[in-house]
């Protein structure tokens, strides 16, 4: 029997869910492969032709000292040392830096354009994350749990007045509307007038970052051209922070205002039918509660 009872689960339950994830990914990849496939040829082709441009410019180099010198860069960008610019550009592991690396690291972003180049350095990172992404798993948790508790009144929002209910709606959408414009409208601004983004760079940063998807494409502060206020990098990483803290929190917040003006608009037509002499919806099942949870 308990055998019967998995099958069924996985036939009624996972086997869907598996096939629908399975065909997101193979939607995915097939969108992917149409937007980004001919690029990078015109890429590869272009590298191609200035590296025999330059050859033929440079005539005293031939094809295996021009590769030896491209693995050379190549090796420098893996470590973390920007080719451009000379020996004058800025550490990439100042304080401030690291600081920044250490964020990425216990909040599982890995933008991947930087990591530790010693043995004692990756030994280190193992063990600091052990320790620090669990840290700020729970940090963020009591983070949401501690704003939640100032909006326990939503609990209890069915047995308030219409009038507090609406201004209850209207405050929770005004939190949510200013908590995105200093989270993922204003900082993107920031970072596209430093950077020299365009705003949907900026943006696109921005979401791949919150998002700890963090594929290192675009990172902050690390042009060699640029010269970076020396907390610029400390600040990114703590709008890091607070920018997950506040999605642990709207995550929840965004179903629930949406039920909340479900049962304002169900409310208000019940009102008018009753207004009109028309016979009451007391059949109709109440709306159930949505507890907030942390």
């Amino acid at each position: 029997m308990p055998r019967a009872g998995l099958c069924s689960c996985w036939g009624g339950r996972v086997l869907p869910l598996l096939l629908a994830y399975v065909c997101y990914l193979l939607l995915g990849a097939t969108v992917f492969q149409l937007l980004e496939k001919q690029a990078e040829a015109q890429s590869r082709d272009q590298f191609q032709f200035e590296k025999l441009r330059f050859l033929e410019n440079y005539t005293c180099l031939d094809q295996r000292a021009l590769e030896q010198f491209v693995q050379v860069i190549m090796e420098a960008w893996v470590k973390g040392v920007n080719p451009k610019g000379n020996s004058t550009n800025p550490s990439n592991w100042d304080f401030g830096s690291s600081f920044f690396f250490a964020g990425t690291v216990v909040t599982t972003i890995g933008y991947g354009n930087l990591a530790p180049s010693t043995e004692a350095g990756q030994v280190f990172c193992v063990f600091y994350a052990l320790v620090g992404i669990p840290l700020n798993v729970v940090f963020l948790n009591h983070l949401g749990a501690g704003l939640h508790g100032h909006l326990a009144t939503l609990e209890r929002w069915e047995e308030q007045p219409r009038r507090s209910q609406l201004l209850q709606i209207l405050g929770l959408a005004l939190f949510l509307t200013l908590g995105t414009l200093v989270i993922l409208i204003f900082p993107p601004m920031v970072f596209s007038h430093v950077e020299g983004w365009s705003f949907g760079e900026g943006f696109y940063f921005a979401f791949i970052t919150l998002s700890t998807i963090g594929f290192g494409d675009y990172v902050v502060g690390t042009d060699p051209s640029k010269h970076y206020i020396s907390v610029y990098r400390s600040l990114a990483a703590l709008w890091i922070l607070l920018g997950l803290a506040w999605l642990a929190l709207i995550l929840p917040l965004g179903p629930l205002l949406l039920h909340r003006c479900s049962q304002l608009w169900l409310l208000s037509r019940g009102l008018s039918l009753k207004d009109r002499g028309a016979p009451e919806m007391d059949g109709l099942p109440r709306p159930q509660k949505i507890p907030i949870s942390a």
